[in-house]
């Protein structure tokens, strides 16, 4: 394989694990009904190191509105309550001992709108990292061009392969986007 298909290869594996960070980010914004990867980016201060949620207990969803997380270490149990009290999940958790469980109330009009923003910005910074990425690899590709690497022709053809790539990222992104708005904006 030539340096430009590896160019291009690695552009397209980078692009690809963005739209995945964005559908990741979407899907930590709370809609109407809770979600377990609602609990994803709760970091929990475990023996003195930041742990993930998911490694320290499992969360399941019993109720379109509630969820239950329960700790496979018992003693870790105010530590997980107070990680969850402390997200930007904006709950109040209660625990009976054996597990918490995690009310999410009714979404006024007012925070659906702030969640479709936050959404949003969210895909826009997912946007910014692809053009970065498109950006980094086209100087890759003239700078192969400069050192006569390759021949002016292959290197527009990439480009315009690049482009594509860019495109198709991008229209994926703005598909997770309106589909995470529609969510939002169903009562």
């Amino acid at each position: 394989m030539s340096d430009l298909a590896t160019t291009l290869s690695d552009a397209g594996s980078k692009m690809a694990k963005a739209v995945e960070v964005a559908k990741e980010d979407f899907g930590s914004i709370r809609s109407g009904r809770a979600h377990p990867s609602m609990f994803a980016k709760i970091m929990v201060e475990y023996y003195g190191t930041y742990t993930p949620l998911s490694q320290l207990a499992t969360v399941q969803v019993p109720e379109p509105r509630m969820a239950t997380v329960s700790p496979f270490d018992k003693s870790a149990m105010a530590l997980i309550e107070k990680a969850i009290r402390e997200s930007d999940l904006g709950v109040n958790p209660a625990t009976d001992g054996a597990i918490i469980r995690v009310n999410f109330p009714q979404l006024t009009e007012e925070r659906r709108k702030d969640y479709i923003k936050v959404a949003r910005t969210k895909a826009e910074d997912s946007r910014i990292a692809i053009r970065n990425i498109r950006r980094t690899a086209k100087e890759a590709m003239e700078k192969m061009e400069k050192d006569g690497e390759v021949g002016k022709d292959d290197v527009a053809r990439g480009e315009k392969d690049l482009e594509k790539l860019t495109s198709d990222h991008v229209a994926k992104i703005d598909e997770l986007l309106k589909h995470k708005e529609t969510e939002l904006l169903e009562v």
